[in-house]
């Protein structure tokens, strides 16, 4: 009996290999998919702008990195206490505007260099909806909890999405060829738009990406993140206690639909060989000094240096620091 309804997963032609760098931008959902790269050992670069959740943000926050924008005072505006920047996440602000500003442009010279070279672009959209600054009519990423009446907050359009990111896709091939970007649509709901609204907005952003896929076949794929919450773990025992957010349960089963899809053989083999090592050093013995574990302990560090030979991409100096800590 089925108790579900399986979602069909992509074959894509081009698959992830521990070579490849990986640039993700996007919702929240991108930071639980980035965490699980990097614990992994993949070369990542992620959100480094914090959350962003419209497609707008998205768009600006790339143009910003290929025009290796260098952050200025101007750029930052002060609001209960602390500096903020409306193209940041609030994990940006600081009490002191010279720590913003090198929070903010740490990222930016780090994150420039890697969208160059990335071989994969990992975009989630969270929501259509965007807000302006009333001011200037900015779009901005986050409000940053200034007043409602600052802003005026509007739904964007299919054909709006597709023309500003059919742009900036052609431009992304002209300075990396090779590029692949992944989209997917976050299966965070947001509530605040109420259920009907989350609904519109949710099917304005599939219908964008969709159109994108149809321009742009040589460049844009689709992960069904969005689908496979809905259909197959359609059921609030998948969700967090807040009803919105993918449990961690349900974040691993995306997960492992996604590895299985997304990377190449070879590189799920070292996965699993990791995945092994990391049960090995998570172990707690009864006797930590005892020969046997001593001898536990050397032979997987012999694991990790053979892997490291394999990959050389691979860092796990901390955890040869934490190892060898464990020798008597």
């Amino acid at each position: 009996m089925e108790f579900s309804t399986p979602t069909s997963l992509p074959n894509y032609q081009v698959k992830a290999t521990y070579n490849d760098k990986i640039l993700l931008l996007g919702s929240c959902f991108v930071e639980n998919i980035g965490k699980k790269l990097d614990e992994s050992k993949f070369q990542v670069c992620v959100n480094p702008f914090g959350t962003l959740y419209n497609p707008c943000s998205v768009a600006s926050s790339i143009q910003t990195l290929l025009d290796r924008k260098i952050y200025k005072p101007s750029d930052l505006f002060k609001h209960g206490g602390c500096f903020h920047s409306f193209d940041h996440h609030s994990r940006f602000s600081s009490v002191d505007e010279e720590d913003c500003l090198r929070l903010i442009n740490r990222q930016m010279s780090f994150a420039s260099d890697y969208i160059t070279n990335a071989k994969f672009l990992f975009v989630t959209f969270g929501s259509a909806y965007i807000y302006r600054l009333k001011e200037n009519n900015r779009i901005v990423a986050n409000c940053h909890k200034l007043p409602d009446r600052q802003f005026i907050r509007e739904i964007l359009t299919v054909e709006g999405i597709t023309e500003l990111w059919s742009e900036l896709i052609q431009k992304l091939r002209m300075i990396n060829p090779d590029l692949r970007i992944l989209f997917t649509v976050s299966p965070i709901r947001h509530l605040k738009d109420g259920a009907h609204g989350n609904q519109i907005s949710k099917a304005t952003l599939i219908l964008a990406v969709q159109q994108l896929m149809e321009r742009h076949p040589e460049s844009a794929d689709y992960f069904p993140a969005y689908e496979i919450m809905l259909d197959e773990l359609r059921d609030y025992r998948f969700y967090a206690e807040d009803m919105v957010h993918p449990s961690n349960q349900a974040i691993q089963y995306i997960w492992n639909q996604f590895v299985s899809c997304f990377m190449t053989s070879d590189t799920k083999e070292i996965m699993h060989q990791w995945e092994e090592i990391q049960k090995a050093m998570n172990h707690k013995p009864f006797q930590p000094e005892s020969e046997a574990y001593q001898k536990f302990i050397l032979q997987t560090m012999l694991k990790i240096e053979q892997i490291t030979k394999k990959i050389p991409s691979f860092d796990t100096q901390n955890e040869l620091k934490a190892l060898k800590s464990k020798l008597k």
